[in-house]
């Protein structure tokens, strides 16, 4: 079997070839790297017979149209996958050959609805329902995403023969494929949990796509050629648990303050900046929010901190339903360098049963 990883960041592309036959596919291509993917399979005379996505990707366009149309291969994803360009749809438990080398399909949503992996004799590709080591796994706060799948997928990985190799479909700090028994040992996601205390783990780190996210879905969903048909930064570990934080953000201890500090100190007049990181409709809702709040939901803020440089000298309290937004973004504003960051310990829950008021 040739067996090469072929792009120089961090989106994982696999070339698997058959040496006998000649024949290849490729996984998971990104459009900037079809020149290049090209240039390789005819250096090595190879013929390009099938190009798989593991997933609809969110963090970069996808180069399997762009390479159906200049070779003539097979696209092939999910069947629940929305490409309009798929020719060829997998189900679960889909076994094939490139040409002497058996591969098999495994149905493992939870990143997404169309995530599969492929389990080759000695490797397993998992796409973005398992990463390498501390990396833990893809988010499931993408749309389609589900946390509870995504734990029925994981029992499925584990299920498999610790001695395959573990091939994800992104790595953003240069670890190294090991086996799925070093990953067992070394891998978060992979520590053992009840179906409902891993929901409850995932739901506590969640952030929410950016949302330049949502215009590379719609830009797959399309089956763009066009590198540019939607904005995409560099080097963001974008579709890891929080990766739309930027590096290091995951590490920022946040002080809690409780709300009947918060109270004390609205009551006396002093100059706190209360931001509420809900979505402006929860705002309105049976909790409420507290007069004077500001409304910037989690999701926007890391683009739009300009918003809050007049207040950077004020004490900021976070807010949310229970807590978890407010502490994602009381890392975002530390990430930024605002000095005086707190999350109102157990949100607007909390304001509600000390029977404080709020408007709706």
């Amino acid at each position: 079997m040739i067996f090469e990883q072929l792009n120089p960041h961090a989106c994982r592309t696999y070339l698997i070839g058959d040496e006998k036959s000649r024949e290849a596919v490729l996984v998971d291509p990104v459009l900037e790297g079809v020149d290049e993917y090209l240039k390789v399979l005819d250096q090595k005379k190879l013929r390009l017979t099938h190009v798989i996505d593991t997933h609809t990707h969110a963090d970069h366009i996808s180069g399997a149209a762009a390479l159906k149309d200049r070779t003539g291969c097979e696209y092939v994803m999910h069947i629940k996958a929305p490409a309009r360009c798929v020719t060829f749809h997998l189900t679960d438990g889909f076994e094939c050959h490139l040409g002497h080398i058996p591969m098999k399909v495994m149905d493992t949503p939870g990143h997404t609805k169309d995530s599969l992996t492929l389990v080759l004799p000695d490797r397993v590709l998992t796409g973005d329902v398992l990463f390498l080591d501390d990396a833990g796994a893809g988010r499931t706060d993408l749309p389609g995403g589900d946390a509870g799948e995504h734990w029925d997928s994981i029992q499925r990985i584990l299920s498999l023969p610790e001695h395959l190799i573990v091939y994800p479909g992104h790595e953003y700090r240069n670890r190294q494929p090991s086996s799925l028994k070093d990953q067992k040992l070394r891998n978060p996601n992979l520590k053992p949990r009840t179906k409902q205390e891993y929901i409850d783990y995932l739901d506590a780190l969640k952030l929410g796509p950016a949302d330049w996210m949502k215009d590379v879905l719609k830009a797959n969903y399309a089956c763009a050629r066009d590198p540019k048909a939607a904005w995409i930064p560099v080097d963001v570990p974008a579709c890891e648990v929080k990766g739309t934080l930027g590096l290091g953000a995951n590490d920022q201890q946040v002080a809690g303050i409780p709300v009947e500090e918060v109270k004390r100190e609205l009551d006396a007049g002093a100059r706190v900046f209360l931001l509420d990181v809900r979505d402006p409709q929860e705002l309105t809702g049976e909790l409420g929010h507290i007069k004077g709040v500001t409304n910037l939901p989690v999701t926007k803020l890391a683009h739009r901190l300009s918003e809050l440089e007049a207040y950077r000298d004020r004490e900021i309290i976070a807010v949310c339903k229970s807590g978890g937004r407010a502490h994602t973004a009381a890392q975002i504003l530390m990430q930024a360098g605002f000095p005086k960051v707190h999350v109102m310990v157990g949100g607007m829950k909390a304001w509600q049963q000390a029977g404080f008021p709020s408007k709706t």
